[in-house]
């Protein structure tokens, strides 16, 4: 029970904290994103304090949002054509760099104009590190993990929205706008630092496709990656509708803190912190729902509870019920984009991930830019109660059109596992995947391949390059081997719910048998490099471990095998 007990803990929500390159990086980000927000307030200071004019305050928005928004596919095109962790690393002491002339600028009191294009281009380097960061997070922790990752990366994300703007403006209070933008770049060299260490390298892609795919081909592959999927299409679509509710909130919550509140303009940062403080309550809610065959009334549901409590807001007018609202909403939004990140990392191709995630991003900007552009309008057509009731309750209505995708969606996800669905139980009864979990398993079940074979057929030989494991499911199999005078004995035979093919894989050598079938059979064949993932994703026992290390014993070859696999026996 105990043991039960601890694999559930690390099965959970900070799992992935558990691998160390992956929480490594979410310590520099960690660090970095707080630093980021608390810049923030800081340049919105500052330019105010220099021109005192709204309009001022508003292009230090534009011009964050704007080149992102133009650019943001490009960086995933770059985060795809360089090695990721250097990649980031670089980035960072860019960063590092700029802030640093801003602190100068600042000490100075220098050009808002120059303030403001110092920090669009510290924008520009956030669009091609973010896709980087959500490239390489499934070479950090195994499949099985990547929900509770995401989920960590977005908290991380909902806690500096609260701990972000407060430390702003502790800063502020101690040193005035240059001692923020210090602090940032101390930020960036920390997360530099820390980076560098991870040990995983991503393998850089050739973009150009030898040189024939331009700049503007480039950036489309990420997008016509997304629309390939039926999956990544719908999830990233209400993704992508959430993000323009968020748009419309940035101006929303200034009037309803101004008119409805009375809180003045202070009241825009206590709902915003409300947004952040709801998605680190749902946080470990998110998991589970990931893993559930049928995602289409986990997302009507969130996008319900993102929208509907706005609503409450037309006929309560108090800053408590206000946060509390902002609260139950932040844990709709999370869901839904948890649900279409992960969604694209399992379901697209690894070599255009960080392309992706770029144009996704990108997708992102322009709803929440959107958002932000219409409201305005709409107030000065209606009023807040009218905008306040299209927003909380018209957008919910409009999103269960989109019902029948998402039917749809679920439907050939549930029809494609009861395809696999034999080939799970079979990978269940296997001893060496015992410890998997059933996502990976589900990954497997899918990538897998059916063998029939006939009888007197060899399925592998002795001395062959080791490239898959078998699992056998009907029929009968030999196992034989040669000694140094080329005799071949026999040792052993296999029949149904049996495995061979491992001894090579784990210790990187050659098969050390021949194994043949002696009868018909059907057998499912697994990867290689599919296999040793699924290992590293679960905890072998030591009975598995033993039962290698008797049948390398009995094989005559071992003795020139070489040493195991390094971490194999920890898999």
């Amino acid at each position: 029970m105990a043991e039960a007990t601890a694999a559930g803990r690390r099965r959970g929500l900070l799992s992935p904290l558990g691998h160390r390159d992956f929480r490594l990086m979410m310590t520099g980000y960690s660090v970095s994103v707080a630093g980021s927000w608390a810049y923030n307030v800081g340049l919105a200071v500052y330019v105010y304090n220099q021109t005192h004019s709204a309009g001022w305050v508003g292009a230090v928005t534009v011009g964050r949002f704007v080149p992102s928004t133009l650019f943001g596919s490009y960086g995933g095109v770059l985060a795809e054509r360089f090695e990721r962790v250097r990649l980031m690393v670089a980035l960072d002491g860019a960063s590092t760099l700029l802030m640093a002339a801003l602190t100068l600028v600042a000490l100075g009191h220098g050009a808002p104009i120059v303030a403001i294009a110092l920090g669009a281009g510290n924008s520009l380097l956030g669009v091609i590190y973010q896709p980087a960061v959500a490239a390489v997070t499934p070479e950090l922790v195994p499949e099985d993990e990547l929900a509770a990752a995401n989920t960590l990366s977005n908290t991380v994300g909902n806690l500096a929205v609260v701990v972000g703007p407060g430390l702003g403006a502790v800063l502020l209070l101690l040193g005035d706008t240059p001692l923020t933008f210090a602090a940032n770049a101390v930020s960036y060299l920390f997360s530099a630092l820390v980076v560098s260490r991870i040990s995983a390298r991503s393998v850089p892609v050739d973009v150009t496709a030898g040189g024939a795919r331009g700049p503007l081909r480039q950036m489309l592959v990420g997008a016509q990656a997304i629309l390939g999927s039926p999956t990544a299409v719908v999830l990233s679509s209400y993704s992508v509708v959430a993000s323009f509710v968020y748009g419309v909130d940035t101006v929303l919550f200034v009037v309803i803190s101004e008119q409805k509140l009375g809180t003045g303009p202070n009241g825009y940062s206590y709902l915003l912190a409300g947004l952040g403080v709801g998605g680190l309550l749902a946080a470990p809610l998110v998991k589970p729902i990931s893993a559930r065959a049928r995602l289409g009334p986990s997302i009507i549901t969130a996008m319900a509870v993102f929208c509907l409590p706005t609503l409450i807001l037309l006929v309560v007018a108090n800053p408590v019920v206000a946060f509390v609202v902002e609260v139950v909403r932040g844990g709709g939004t999370l869901v839904v984009d948890v649900l279409a990140m992960t969604a694209l990392q399992r379901s697209l191709p690894k070599d255009k991930l960080a392309r992706v995630f770029g144009a996704f991003f990108t997708f992102v900007l322009v709803a929440i830019t959107l958002g932000a552009v219409l409201t305005p309008l709409l107030l000065g057509a209606t009023d807040l109660n009218v905008t306040m009731a299209l927003t909380g309750g018209l957008v919910p209505l409009l999103c269960l059109l989109g019902w029948p995708a998402l039917a749809r969606m679920d439907q050939a996800n549930q029809a494609e596992l009861a395809l696999v669905e034999p080939r799970l139980a079979l990978l269940q009864r296997a001893a060496i995947l015992a410890s998997s979990s059933r996502p990976v398993l589900e990954r497997l079940a899918r990538d897998a391949t059916v063998v029939d074979v006939a009888a007197g057929q060899d399925v592998v030989r002795e001395g062959d390059e080791a490239d898959a494991l078998y699992l056998v499911e009907a029929g009968a199999m030999r196992v034989s081997s040669h000694e140094g005078t080329g005799r071949e004995r026999e040792l052993t035979s296999l029949g149904p719910g049996d495995y061979f093919g491992e001894i090579g894989l784990m210790r990187r050598i050659p098969r050390t048998a021949t194994v043949s079938a002696t009868a018909p059979g059907r057998l499912l064949r697994i990867d290689g490099g599919s296999f040793m993932a699924a290992l590293a994703s679960g905890e072998a026992s030591s009975s598995l471990l033993e039962g290698a290390q008797a049948r390398l014993a009995r094989t005559p070859s071992y003795l020139s095998a070489g040493p195991a696999v390094p971490g194999a026996a920890e898999a």
